[in-house]
């Protein structure tokens, strides 16, 4: 799992590029989800997906926080992944 720093202030684009893990398959549905859920806490505002790629927008958090934020994913196939990061929220 990977350690990303957002800013509480910041509206950052994180993007998943899934293609190292897809076959000859493509992407045809994506959701995220953020753990823990709390007031202030870490947002996806928008999310979108590509063929291949995923992509969330993410806003607030609070600082010193650690946030999970997970990718689920369905394949072309029938197949559903998902890969998670993890968000350190800290004034910068």
């Amino acid at each position: 799992m990977s350690l990303f720093v957002k800013d509480p202030q910041a509206r950052i684009d994180h993007e998943i590029d899934w293609s190292a893990y897809l076959a000859a398959q493509t992407l045809i549905a994506s959701s995220w989800a953020v753990e823990p859920e709390e007031v202030g806490g870490l947002v996806v505002e928008e999310s979108a997906f590509e063929e291949q790629r995923s992509s969330a927008r993410l806003a607030g958090g609070v600082v010193g926080r650690l946030y999970r934020l997970t990718n689920h994913v369905m394949l072309s196939d029938g197949q559903v992944d998902e890969r998670s990061v993890t968000i350190r929220v800290e004034e910068r």
